[in-house]
């Protein structure tokens, strides 16, 4: 057992499994008492009776001679995620810490999305994250002290077949940016990672089969425009499975939480297999001024020259 965190209480959503599992018991390892919350689902939300997950990660920090408490709300309705805050208080007397890691995933192509679908990710993802936080920062802000860790995720830079859960993770950088300006002034931190890791939820059979034709189209050049992507998202697709492990995301996560990152503050990180990364933050790669405004004209003179002339022209895929 470490004593970095020794005296700490921390909440960890999405514990049950994968990453928040890893994240949960490596804070516990560091001496805090974890709330172990976790729906029970299955990864693309549906269910929620299964209280094993979240009772099983307890038992485990329970035998590592940790201190754990488990909880089954769901973060995407206010008042559960009020619960998940709540038990916290109720059982330790305090919160100091916040990771933000329960979601779901519904992959599929931008033209096959339902609507309900979207809305649901979204609602676990995007507002699951600002439910904890609110509810977890009027007890940071009254005590002047907290870490929040959120989940965001490389897909949200652009990923095959994940438009609602990458719009979804790309908004929560965005939050994160914003909670550390809100907060900032009472002492307390917002920093995000994006994790490589090889969990449940990256099993999704319409994504592979896409990659596999995509593959088919890179063999031939010139005739397709075909980006390329990563592909370690795919469970088997990386060199080494043991990289990715989701274990392998919790230190940056748990050393986020410590005295030693007090000044870092609205940042994002990469983490996962034997990289950490820091991510720059947005900024306008160039810019061109015409006194009195831009015309259709002044832009096809001026930026069809410059900014477009440097790889940015679209092209198309053909399918």
């Amino acid at each position: 057992m470490g004593t970095r965190l020794q005296g700490r209480v921390a909440v960890v959503t999405g514990a049950g499994r994968g990453i928040g599992r890893g994240e949960a018991l490596l804070l516990a390892s560091e001496g805090a008492k974890i709330v172990v919350n976790d729906l029970g689902g299955a990864q693309t939300g549906e269910g929620d009776d299964s209280r094993a997950p979240a009772d099983q990660v307890v038992d485990e920090i329970k035998a590592a001679g940790g201190d754990a408490v488990a909880n089954y709300d769901s973060v995407a309705e206010s008042e559960g995620a009020n619960r998940i805050i709540q038990t916290a208080l109720d059982t330790f007397d305090r919160l100091d810490i916040l990771v933000n890691n329960a979601g779901i995933i519904r992959d599929r192509m931008v033209y096959n999305i339902p609507e309900d679908e979207w809305a649901r990710v979204q609602g676990v993802h995007l507002k699951g994250h600002f439910n904890c936080i609110r509810a977890a920062s009027t007890v940071f802000r009254e005590q002047r002290s907290g870490r929040i860790v959120n989940t965001s995720s490389e897909a949200g830079l652009g990923s095959m077949g994940q438009a609602a859960y990458g719009s979804a993770k790309e908004g929560i950088t965005g939050l994160t940016r914003t909670v550390a300006k809100d907060l900032g002034r009472y002492g307390v931190t917002c920093n995000a990672i994006r994790p490589r890791a090889a969990t449940r939820m990256t099993e999704n059979p319409e994504l592979k089969e896409a990659a596999a034709r995509m593959g088919e189209l890179r063999k031939h050049p010139g005739q397709f425009a075909v980006p390329e992507q990563e592909d370690f998202l795919i469970v088997g697709g990386g060199p080494d499975p043991e990289i990715h492990k989701a274990e392998n995301v919790a230190p940056i996560v748990a050393w986020l939480c410590t005295d030693k990152a007090a000044l870092i503050n609205g940042r994002t990180f990469l983490a996962g297999g034997h990289v950490i990364g820091l991510y720059e933050e947005p900024y306008v790669e160039a810019e061109m001024l015409h006194k009195g405004g831009w015309s259709l004209d002044d832009i096809d003179n001026a930026l069809a020259t410059t900014f477009l002339a440097r790889d940015m022209n679209p092209q198309l895929i053909d399918e």
